[in-house]
């Protein structure tokens, strides 16, 4: 039997344009043979739609700004609708300390921060997912 690859979105909700942690964390699951879809901009909707339709493992949003705990919640929640809880869902970037505990609590499986090692989000990544499969 072929081993799994990891299929991974990556993407910027709505109008968040900080982007050089999340480029940098692409480039590095590819360097790890992961498949990593990169896209920007996105509506909660269209993060869900898009996850679906490329049948990924891990749904990782970017966030550098508020606003995350909603896209988050309507994003877990239009995955658990739709059939799919079985993805894995990360997030990364500024997230103050009171949100992650809500976070977890809605399905959010992975809070990486300012100053997380790539190392530890391939590896919690490869562990998760296999779990999972």
């Amino acid at each position: 039997m072929a081993e799994h690859k990891i299929r991974v979105l990556l993407c910027k909700t709505t109008m968040e344009s900080h982007d050089r942690g999340v480029r940098f964390l692409a480039t590095k699951l590819r360097d790890a043979g992961m498949e990593v879809i990169y896209l920007n901009f996105l509506e909660p909707s269209e993060v869900v739609e898009t996850a679906i339709e490329e049948d990924v493992d891990v749904v990782g949003l970017s966030s550098s700004v508020q606003g995350h705990v909603a896209v988050l919640e309507d994003v877990t929640s239009q995955l658990q609708t739709r059939g799919r809880d079985d993805v894995l869902i990360l997030v990364g970037g500024v997230i103050p300390e009171e949100d992650v505990e809500p976070l977890r609590a809605m399905g959010v499986s992975g809070v990486f921060g300012p100053g997380s090692y790539v190392n530890d989000i391939v590896q919690f990544i490869r562990e998760k997912v296999s779990a999972r499969i």
